[in-house]
């Protein structure tokens, strides 16, 4: 999805668009073993890094925010010149996989047969989220991040921003908190824990893969 513009403003963090100044400190990070293992990322080329934000950029399928830090550093963030002055310290994606419940019944078009038999790709949304500045970690700014992301993807006017901020309208959005799913490795008590607050439950133990499977819940 391409965002240029828009930016998320919290009290501990700025989500703004992944762009190409931000790929030489991204490409940084994943040359560590430890958090490529953790985020399941290939090591790549410093060029295939440039060529995978662009990906990202133009994916439909895809929506990525730099987290950029607003704590220990003063900034109103209130224009483009302060917030580049702000330290990248992870992201946070959204994969969209299926067709929304709300374009299920528009996109009503003849079927053969055969696609008939076809189930239909359950949709869904799944969450990731890295912070990857050890000195900013256990600050509360991994927890802010993903709701200001859960509140922006999930609110009735996400899709009304989206189409002032983009060249083509993601259909995706708003989509329903219902949705929302997170899988995390095991053995990642502070991720599990973090996604448990935010109002996550674990649903599913994936042991071929070593993970939990989490999904939105009402609780909260």
């Amino acid at each position: 999805m391409i965002i240029d513009s828009f930016i998320l403003r919290g009290d501990k963090v700025v989500l703004v668009p992944y762009k190409p100044e931000h790929v030489l400190t991204y490409h940084s990070w994943m040359e560590d073993e430890t958090l490529r293992q953790l985020t399941a990322s290939e090591q790549l080329t410093l060029d295939e890094e440039y060529e995978m934000q662009k990906k990202w950029r133009l994916d439909e399928d895809k929506l990525t925010f730099i987290i950029l830090a607003r704590q220990l550093v003063s900034c109103t963030c209130t224009d483009q010149e302060d917030i580049a002055k702000l330290p990248m310290v992870g992201d946070v994606n959204l994969f969209l996989k299926g067709t929304p419940p709300n374009l299920q019944t528009n996109l009503k078009v003849p079927r053969n047969a055969a696609e008939d038999d076809e189930e239909e790709e359950e949709f869904e949304a799944e969450l990731e989220i890295m912070i990857a500045e050890p000195a900013y970690r256990r600050h509360g700014l991994a927890y802010e991040a993903i709701q200001l992301m859960i509140s922006y993807v999930t609110s009735p006017s996400a899709s009304s921003v989206s189409q002032e901020h983009t060249s083509s309208y993601p259909p995706q959005l708003p989509i329903p908190r219902s949705s929302l799913v997170v899988r995390i490795s095991e053995s990642n008590i502070s991720s599990i824990k973090l996604f448990e607050r935010v109002g996550f439950m674990i649903v599913k133990r994936v042991e071929v893969f070593g993970e939990v499977e989490m999904r939105w819940t009402d609780r909260n």
